[in-house]
């Protein structure tokens, strides 16, 4: 195994525990010194950015282990049995398989580009792609743990997901068919199932797993967590009302956010619910709906696993189901603004 994969592996296992130790011991470290000689805005940052991160990471915690879990146990051909033959019907287990195996939305794209070397459909494993990761327990149960003074967001969330994932699945269908999308890639698949070690046992490689990947969970969480505070002490609230208030321009604002921020989906309903007083519930729907979908990390892996060509088309695809699902949908049916 690769020096730097050993180092990274070990780091998350280390970075594991010391989450675990600080959830549960950060009230009785003495903090009084540095309060009196930090700036009071920059201790506001401090609040909220603890409060949003150690919120998320129990959530996290989970998420990384059962997917790990099925990384290592549940192959690739057990998942294509929960399928039907029809092309058509097969859309709705696969938008709904998230509730059985519940995976990240980084992990997600290497199985999938297996699951369609095997046969399946290409708009099904894209309705696979899009779907797993915000229709899922864990999803579902840290979205409504952050949004608790608001609970319908969680099924605003899941609702809106479903209905996306199925519209996606079909206009891949209708644009592209059945045609030969992937690409030969060089690049070693990180989250290849049945590759552990002989020397390791399952629960071993599934640890091994978990720590990766809250590895790079971990990180783009504390990013999204300290933009948040920064964006709450900081910004100017005029302007940011001012984006907050444009119906058209504020969902678009968050996807750019969802994508940027590269959250993952355990995590992200922490960072909506810091700004649920300033946007709006369909902007928030925007970045509980799209940055679980397409984000900069996962645009990446699937530029390295699918043909370019089809890579643009499917974000395009994306953004615009997206964008004009929280934009009219919400509207039409929830009769929320």
């Amino acid at each position: 195994m690769p020096l730097s994969r050993i180092s990274k592996e070990v780091v998350g296992l280390l970075l594991i525990a010391l989450f675990i130790f600080l959830f549960f011991f950060i009230d009785s470290i003495n903090l009084t010194h540095l309060k009196s000689v930090i700036p009071k805005s920059w201790l506001n940052v401090n609040t909220i950015f603890l409060s949003i991160f150690f919120e998320a990471i129990p959530f996290v915690l989970i998420g990384v282990f059962i997917s790990a879990f099925i990384q290592t146990f549940i192959s690739e051909d057990t998942l294509k049995k929960v399928f039907p033959k029809n092309y058509l019907l097969a859309i709705i287990p696969a938008a709904l398989i998230g509730l059985i195996f519940p995976v990240c939305e980084c992990a997600i794209v290497p199985i999938v580009r297996r699951l369609i070397k095997k046969g399946m459909p290409l708009h099904v494993g894209m309705v696979v792609l899009v779907s797993t990761p915000i229709i899922n327990p864990v999803v579902f149960a840290s979205t409504y743990y952050a949004f608790s003074t608001f609970p319908s967001m969680t099924y605003y969330r899941l609702g809106l997901a479903g209905f996306v994932s199925v519209v996606i699945g079909l206009i891949v269908y209708f644009l592209y068919g059945n045609r030969d999308v992937l690409r030969e890639s060089k690049k070693p698949e990180k989250h290849h199932h049945g590759t552990h070690h002989v020397h390791r046992s399952r629960w071993q490689e599934t640890l091994y797993h978990a720590s990766d990947e809250f590895f790079d969970t971990g990180k783009f969480l504390l990013i999204g967590a300290f933009v948040a505070s920064l964006f709450q002490t900081f910004f100017d609230r005029s302007f940011l009302m001012g984006i907050a208030s444009d119906i058209h321009l504020s969902p678009l604002v968050m996807m750019g956010f969802g994508y940027v921020l590269s959250i993952c989906s355990e995590a992200d309903a922490f960072i909506a619910s810091s700004l649920s007083h300033t946007f709006s519930v369909p902007s928030l729907l925007a970045f509980l709906v799209f940055g679980p979908m397409i984000d900069f990390k996962n645009t990446l892996m699937l530029f390295a696993y699918f043909k370019k060509g089809f890579v643009i088309g499917f974000i395009c695809i994306v953004v615009a189901v997206v964008y004009l699902s929280v934009v009219y949908v919400p509207i039409l049916f929830i009769g929320i603004r």
